[in-house]
């Protein structure tokens, strides 16, 4: 019996949730304006074990949201995950930001963009085909009116960047899924389970998240 607690952080939305044999059995989260990770994360943690009557012992193996994403999100999920793994002693695994976005969407053919806000007009993204297979990697880019033009199948656009993303990408061909905002822990579970079935996992000293840019620190112009 595998028990995996996962765990997303690398968007305004904290979640956690605990799955057994890769189905969720409890999921607590909240989206906040401002980002309430650092208070959060470990109550939800210990009510989300209380909730499924599974206890630190009992857990498998810690999966966590890899990126890309908020660097301080990224970097308080990842430290959680690693603290735990270590007093454990269970695995590490890490699951694909993007493509835990992009299962959440169910469809029979075209393309499925998640997109994740970078500023401006920059957004995280990557594209997979109907059934997840990765068609290409994650990157960070400009959108612009000619932005995934070149692909004439339906593309499917899920993510927290509809609102300034929509405004320049208007073919017919695009359908933005406004319903899919953010990356869920829940959403993680099937994931999380296949790499574990699959020994996928990553090592805990080493690992550090995908945080695709450089964090840039800024000084007050006063």
């Amino acid at each position: 019996m595998s028990y995996i607690l996962n765990i997303e952080t690398a968007t305004r939305n904290c979640s956690v949730a605990i799955a057994k044999e890769g189905k969720t059995i409890v999921c607590l989260e909240i989206a906040e304006e401002g980002y309430s990770h650092a208070e959060k994360l470990h109550v939800f943690i210990e009510q989300a074990l209380k909730e499924s009557g599974v206890s630190y012992q009992e857990l498998t193996a810690v999966a966590v949201s890899q990126g890309p994403g908020s660097y301080t999100g990224l970097r308080i999920g990842v430290s959680a995950a690693k603290g735990l793994c270590y007093a454990l002693n269970i695995p590490l695994i890490a699951v694909d930001t993007l493509k835990s976005l992009a299962s959440q969407v169910t469809v029979a053919s075209g393309f499925i963009v998640p997109m994740l806000d970078a500023r401006r007009m920059e957004v995280y993204s990557a594209i997979f085909s109907s059934d997840l297979n990765v068609e290409r990697e994650t990157q960070a880019e400009i959108i612009t009116e000619d932005s995934f033009s070149v692909i004439q199948e339906p593309i499917y656009f899920v993510g927290d960047c509809a609102n300034k993303c929509k405004i320049v990408l208007n073919k017919p061909s695009f359908i933005f899924l406004e319903e899919i905002i953010f990356p869920s822990a829940k959403d993680m579970s099937a994931l999380s389970y296949e790499q574990y079935k699959n020994k996928a996992t990553v090592d805990v000293a080493y690992f550090e998240p995908f945080y695709l840019k450089d964090f840039m620190v800024t000084t007050s112009k006063k």
